[in-house]
């Protein structure tokens, strides 16, 4: 599964509102800056601070 490219253009980090990527591996959403791994439920991102998992 992979995110779509439109979608992940729009997204931010919704602590520090700096860009994400697409971890193919996790299969999540990551922001390299507050290290953090926001994980797609049913095709859909969760961008909830308290639901992401630190690295």
């Amino acid at each position: 599964m992979a995110i779509n490219e439109k979608l992940l253009e729009i997204l931010a980090c919704p602590q520090c509102h700096g860009t994400v990527r697409w971890d193919e591996k996790s299969g999540g959403i990551i922001c390299d800056q507050c290290k953090l791994l926001f994980e797609v439920k049913n095709d859909i991102p969760v961008m909830l601070i308290e639901e992401a998992k630190k690295l």
